[in-house]
């Protein structure tokens, strides 16, 4: 399987000019639809923003967070490509992701720094859809994924070099948007898969995010999205420590545990290390399950935050 315009993605097609292009573009979307038309509330951003800028050497980053809107991909293109692609915007009416770039907007994150800029998973289906939208995504330092390609495809052996790079990383493990405030739901197991299967362990930084589904609702009018993110809705962006896994000590449960368990397989290769598919399936379910609990602590977190917030917010408007 070939990999999708994987040349539109290297730092160094048309001397990086192009990835400026969009990256600005998407940086200035973000910044708008954040931190002018809404109001963004982050706690511990210092922490993302340590180990974006200064973590060791080589050393990969992966962030997960929940997943709650979509957007409409051409108000990117609008700010990209402006008059030029005006009769495209008309006529396009695809879907992307809106809580990435989005998130990145917060002030004092660098969202217009392309070698900082983030590597993200995104649907093939949604986002990749034609050459156009092909191009411009991986531009911006988008994956393909297949959904239901499972974990050994093609683009995730992609995103394992980009980890081997020692870059930064973002995905939705949960695997499709979810707008109900419900617990954290069961993950999918390719987040975990990269975390095994990366040369370098990566840091595992979660992050919990609420209010994108006002800005974006999926259901606004007539059992529609709105044409444009709404504004004047209050977005907060709770961001963790990083999670440490004892992969050896895992491991070694894994392979115990998978002895006594029976699944259907269906052809992994087992791994370097000589976990075999049963063992990776134990192991890729433990990580995942300890991903979602720390991702759930967020989310119950953010309820006491969003509290103070809103009180620290009152209190201010009666001084005033």
């Amino acid at each position: 399987m070939s990999r999708t315009m994987e040349w539109a993605a290297r730092a160094e097609h048309l001397r990086g000019i192009s990835r400026k292009v969009v990256i600005a573009a998407v940086g200035a979307f973000a910044k708008t639809v954040s931190s002018l038309l809404n109001t963004a509330a982050v706690h511990n951003a210092d922490t993302l923003l340590r180990l974006v800028r200064s973590r060791p050497n080589c050393v990969p980053l992966i962030n997960v967070s929940n997943h709650m809107s979509t957007s409409a991909l051409t108000l990117s293109f609008f700010f990209l490509f402006f008059f030029l692609l005006f009769l495209f915007i008309c006529e396009c009416k695809k879907w992307c992701s809106l809580d990435d770039p989005v998130m990145w907007g917060f002030k004092g994150f660098p969202i217009f720094d392309t070698k900082l800029a983030r590597w993200v998973l995104a649907a093939e289906d949604i986002c990749f859809k034609n050459a156009l939208y092909s191009y411009i995504f991986r531009v911006g330092k988008c994956i393909p994924i297949t959904r239901g390609g499972g974990i050994y495809q093609e683009h995730m052996i992609e995103a394992l070099e980009r980890l081997k790079d020692g870059e930064w990383l973002h995905t939705f493990p949960e695997g499709k948007v979810y707008q109900e405030d419900v617990p954290i739901r069961r993950l999918k197991w390719g987040t975990a898969s990269l975390i095994v299967r990366a040369p370098i362990t990566p840091i595992v930084l979660p992050i919990v995010h609420h209010g994108f589904h006002e800005v974006m609702p999926e259901k606004y009018m007539f059992g529609r999205r709105p044409p444009v993110p709404l504004w004047n809705k209050k977005i907060d962006i709770i961001i963790g420590d990083p999670i440490e896994f004892d992969l050896p000590a895992m491991r070694q449960k894994a392979i115990s545990q998978s002895r006594n368990e029976s699944f259907p397989t269906i052809g992994w290769p087992s791994t370097p290390d000589g976990l075999d598919e049963l063992a990776q399936r134990c192991l890729y379910t433990a990580i995942s399950e300890q991903i979602r609990a720390a991702m759930e602590r967020l989310r119950c977190f953010s309820k006491s935050f969003v509290k103070s917030w809103q009180r620290a917010e009152n209190k201010g408007q009666h001084h005033s």
